[in-house]
């Protein structure tokens, strides 16, 4: 479950230059905020619920800074940190402390689940559903729904106990998945006084890698534009999806140029005074995000939520040329056999390269 939006090349399978650029942007994840930046944190564990999101209880430099400090709860006082790490930043750096929210589990995870992994990636996924389900662009099961709300609940209860600052910007993945758990999430949240309302922008470069996968294809903009008409859509973003075609995945080295393109969108494009950020996406464009930022691993469950403190800072001087490529997914024409640890292909079936479904 891999994409990129690098462009046609990309679709050939062939290697795609990544421009360079006389000003680049430094990008740092500032640790001793979070229990997720820890190594001794467990992340097939954490409970971002049970946890205040991660935060850690802890004092910072700038409470002095505050009379009514001890008053404060502990996102009120790490909100007056992030405010103090800005206000005496040079214009070149700048702070953001970033939501990673995963979607709900989708029928293409659950899938997965029945089907077991290696039968899942070589047969399966090239599918688009069988006679029970669809998981084509996959949208949320019922336990799904369940994860968007529990996040819901979670905001509700930070915004009445904790006073949090509410995301000042909401960006989304446009595969319906995300969508679905952004709106589950956010849309009847009673916003603190002042705090901007959600309005998210459906963002093409924070979608899931592509790989030959159905449920990496997302449907067209129309689709998209009339399940939530009121959302913003990036310019320059396409009717039907150019990047998937069922043959060729994304490598993690291009959705990492892709990633990083995404997030040079973000920074530097509003005030510093927008600091606080919701990204609803996936797994793996999760994990990319982490790995730009010079985060941990951190791998998310479905459903699960985690903020990261980051520090983004321009750079001068030109950055290496990067090449990326794209790879050809071989996989079976037929229901491989039984196997918990590979595919294999039954007897006459060799694997090809040419897709098994369309998708939309």
């Amino acid at each position: 479950m891999k994409l990129s939006i690098i462009g046609s090349a990309a679709l050939a399978g062939l290697a795609v230059a990544h421009s360079s650029s006389s000003t680049t942007i430094k990008y740092t994840a500032v640790p001793g905020y979070f229990l997720q930046d820890e190594a001794a944190t467990d992340p097939t564990t954490f409970d971002y619920t049970a946890e205040n999101f991660g935060l850690i209880s802890r004092s910072y430099s700038g409470d002095k800074d505050h009379k009514r400090h001890k008053s404060l709860t502990q996102w009120e006082r790490f909100y007056n940190e992030v405010t103090k790490l800005n206000d005496g930043s040079k214009k070149d750096v700048e702070y953001k402390v970033m939501f990673l929210g995963r979607h709900g589990e989708g029928w293409h995870n659950a899938a997965e689940t029945y089907y077991g992994t290696p039968a899942w990636n070589c047969y399966w996924s090239e599918l688009s559903g069988n006679s029970t389900a669809t998981w084509a662009d996959a949208v949320l099961t019922p336990g799904g729904v369940d994860q968007a709300l529990k996040a819901n609940q979670f905001w509700k209860k930070e915004i009445r106990e904790q006073r949090i600052h509410t995301p000042d910007l909401y960006y989304v993945s446009p595969l319906t998945r995300a969508l679905q758990t952004a709106d589950l999430t956010f849309t009847d949240l009673k916003m603190p006084k002042g705090s901007a309302n959600f309005k998210p922008t459906i963002k093409e470069n924070f979608r899931e890698g592509v790989s030959v996968h159905t449920c990496d294809h997302r449907r067209s903009r129309s689709y998209i534009h009339k399940l939530f008409p009121r959302w913003s859509i990036e310019k320059g973003f396409s009717e039907n999806d150019e990047l998937w075609n069922g043959v060729t995945a994304e490598s993690s080295g291009a959705q990492d140029v892709r990633t990083t393109d995404a997030l040079n969108d973000i920074f530097f494009s509003e005030s510093k005074k927008k600091s606080f950020v919701s990204v609803t996406a996936h797994s793996g464009e999760i994990s990319s995000i982490l790995r730009v930022l010079g985060h941990r691993a951190f791998k998310l469950n479905t459903g699960a939520v985690i903020p990261v403190l980051v520090k983004a800072e321009k750079v001068k001087g030109k950055k290496p040329t990067a090449t990326v490529t794209w790879d050809v997914s071989p996989h079976c024409t037929e229901p491989p056999l039984a196997s918990t640890t590979a595919c294999i292909c039954p007897s006459g079936a060799e694997p090809v390269t040419t897709p098994l479904a369309t998708g939309f």
